[in-house]
């Protein structure tokens, strides 16, 4: 079988298009999407699970009636079930145990018409912005492979910059969605907290910081996939609002003159690239030149305050993933079942008290609050993605220093000796200082997306990153397809 030259022209729908008109077919566009998978992966390690016979089986059958019928995809390999093969959450136990069922957005996709292909590349339980997990290896930036795609979505990000398939899923709890959207010179959307189902077992993912959507290179898919999976399911904790129409007819309106506010600072008072500032500097000038009132403000909200009650968060769920793999695997798990700094993580999750986590959760509820007063005087708020270019792969993995001490420490179980220390903390801080933007968002539930519009010194893309008022994707979809028609990025490829 010939190869199909022209599939890198065309986005999810635009493929769907020609699947419907005849002029392609599913098993042509399902072989074309593992060939690729099979040349470009290798070097970049994106695809960690093929699942080439449910690919195969998929486009042989019937396809569902959905916008994307007959279009390659691929799922990341977190919370994203496929019943008879295993979600490992980058973990080395998990890897070798399979879903017994579909989880909700799985069931979604597959309605959309999609044929699953594989599952992505993310780091351990999705706990960082880049994406080298020790069972899988690093995934590598197909725009410079020294360079991370990002994370935690930093699988589906390389494939779909790599041309291997037009959109993949992702999941976003502090900018797994933005931030790989940002390194990899893609469009990224994180839905309102509510938009999309969590179930049937999870309810509010990381205390309802988490959303799962997708990562593409068009508006328009991202937005035609909200319109599929959005809405509760069964047994949800929330129920947002619906949209009043479509995101994929907002993705063609242009928006009336928007109130936008922008801001280069950290949050937590570390430094930002030259680079993440000139990029929001142009997308100010493009927005003013699109008629839109662009002026210098920032929330008040405490940026210090709300990190540490995300580290708060991070801790605990990263004790009670610990405590739960006892669940699947008959036993309680040991420091062997995953990475030394998951398990020194975990305890110190287990040494922070119950009102401790507690207060950390008022922390986000006034974040909250402050925004609902902010979005008073605009409607959106700009600011960079990311503090830096993608890092280089290991750049931000601990020194020989702090890995000489996770190891003592898991060793001698002195969780409550590390907390004193604060060498975790300051781990943790250090990260959080390359990628500081993106979880405000989480914390207060608020739609935000990375929009794909600069890239830097050294070729790499810089991402810039737009928040909205709670529930109004619509306003962030508006803008994003007038800033894709105003400065197209479709065919800006590595």
């Amino acid at each position: 079988m010939g190869t199909f030259a022209e599939y890198e022209q065309y986005d999810a729908l635009g493929l769907a298009e020609l699947v419907k008109a005849r002029q392609i077919s599913p098993e042509e566009l399902c072989q074309e999407a593992i060939d690729r998978i099979e040349r470009h992966n290798p070097a970049l390690n994106a695809v960690v699970t093929r699942m080439d016979a449910q690919g195969r089986e998929a486009a042989s059958g019937p396809l569902p009636d959905g916008p994307f019928a007959g279009v390659p995809f691929l799922l990341k390999d977190l919370l994203a079930d496929y019943a008879g093969v295993p979600t490992s959450y980058g973990n080395r136990v998990l890897k070798n145990i399979p879903a017994v069922h579909d989880s909700e957005m799985v069931i979604r996709f597959k309605k959309s018409g999609l044929m699953i292909l594989g599952k992505t590349n993310t780091p351990e339980f999705g706990l960082t912005g880049v994406t080298e997990p020790e069972v899988f290896g690093p995934c590598r930036n197909p725009w410079n492979k020294e360079h991370t795609p990002g994370g935690s979505s930093g699988g589906s990000a390389a494939a779909i910059a790599a041309g291997m398939v037009p959109m993949a899923s992702a999941g976003d709890g502090g900018g797994s969605i933005r931030i790989p959207a940002s390194c990899c010179g893609l469009f990224g959307i994180k839905p309102s907290r509510g938009r999309n189902p969590t179930g049937p077992d999870h309810g509010r993912i990381w205390q309802g910081a988490v959303q799962e959507h997708v990562i593409s290179r068009s508006v328009r898919d991202s937005a035609a996939m909200l319109d599929v999976t959005h809405g509760a399911d069964t047994g949800a904790p929330y129920e947002i609002r619906a949209p009043e129409r479509s995101y994929r007819e907002e993705v063609e309106t242009d928006p009336a003159p928007l109130r936008i506010a922008f801001n280069t600072r950290s949050p937590i008072g570390t430094p930002v690239h030259n680079d993440c500032i000139a990029a929001v500097a142009e997308a100010v000038r493009l927005l003013e030149n699109l008629g839109h009132h662009v002026e210098e403000a920032e929330p008040d909200i405490d940026g210090m305050a709300l990190a540490r009650s995300y580290l708060t968060l991070y801790f605990g769920e990263v004790g009670a993933d610990i405590r739960e793999l006892a669940d699947v695997l008959g036993r309680k798990a040991r420091p062997g079942d995953v990475e030394p700094l998951t398990w020194t993580l975990g305890m110190l999750g287990r040494t922070f008290s119950a009102a401790y986590f507690v207060e950390a959760m008022r922390q986000w509820d006034r974040a909250a609050r402050k925004m609902g007063e902010f979005y008073k005087r605009y409607d959106l708020y700009l600011c960079p993605t990311l503090a830096v270019p993608p890092p280089r792969i290991g750049e931000l993995n601990p020194s020989a220093v702090e890995a000489f001490a996770v190891k003592a420490v898991n060793a001698l179980r002195l969780g409550g000796l590390l907390k004193m220390t604060g060498i975790v903390d300051q781990m943790a801080e250090k990260s959080l200082s390359k990628m500081p933007f993106t979880e405000m968002a989480n914390l207060c539930g608020l739609p935000a997306m990375s929009v794909p519009l600069y890239w830097g010194s050294e070729n790499l893309p810089i991402g810039v990153h737009f928040v909205g008022p709670f529930g109004d994707e619509a306003t962030l979809f508006r803008l994003a397809g007038q800033l894709e028609r105003a400065n197209p990025w479709f065919d800006v490829r590595p």
